[in-house]
């Protein structure tokens, strides 16, 4: 298993090393993705999205049926990371093969899958809003965990827990 610091967002933007960050991010093998946050209590799978909103939507749906219902701010996060994996996949990858929720008594789990091996790569943000470089970024800030799962050709997985 490989690990990489992710860098941390400031007003310049992200480092031009990516290596700066507490946050720790996990590419392996592993083949389910689990973790040992605590007993799963909710899974949900749900047709690959082809907007980001699908999958907003699809996120707020698995966090309405959650009990205990987690914090307002842990949905907005939820959404967030779901949108942004999954339009980081649609740009990068071409589209989205797969998504999938998932929670335990600590954690809550998205999964998206894509088609392409390629990892995601932090870079410098375009401040202008022409090429992006915002989304990785911010999904590294917002998870407390992100492992990526390679697929060989059949591209990849990425896993990213939230804290419950």
């Amino acid at each position: 298993m490989t690990k990489q610091r992710a860098a941390p967002l400031s007003s310049g933007g992200v480092t031009s090393t990516g290596v700066t960050s507490t946050r720790v991010i996990s590419t392996g093998t592993s083949p389910t993705g689990s973790s040992s946050t605590g007993r799963e209590i909710a899974r949900c799978p749900v047709p690959p999205p082809h907007r980001a909103a699908e999958a907003r939507a699809a996120a707020a749906d698995f966090a309405a049926r959650l009990h205990p219902a987690p914090s307002a701010r842990t949905v907005q996060n939820l959404l967030l990371l779901s949108s942004e994996l999954v339009t980081n996949a649609i740009q990068h990858a071409g589209a989205v093969t797969a998504l999938s929720f998932k929670a335990d008594s600590r954690s809550l789990h998205v999964r998206v899958a894509d088609p392409s091996p390629a990892h995601p790569q932090s870079r410098v943000p375009d401040m202008s809003g022409r090429t992006g470089g915002f989304g990785w970024p911010m999904v590294l800030r917002l998870a407390h965990r992100v492992t990526i799962r390679p697929l060989g050709r059949e591209g990849k997985i990425i896993l990213a827990v939230l804290p419950r």
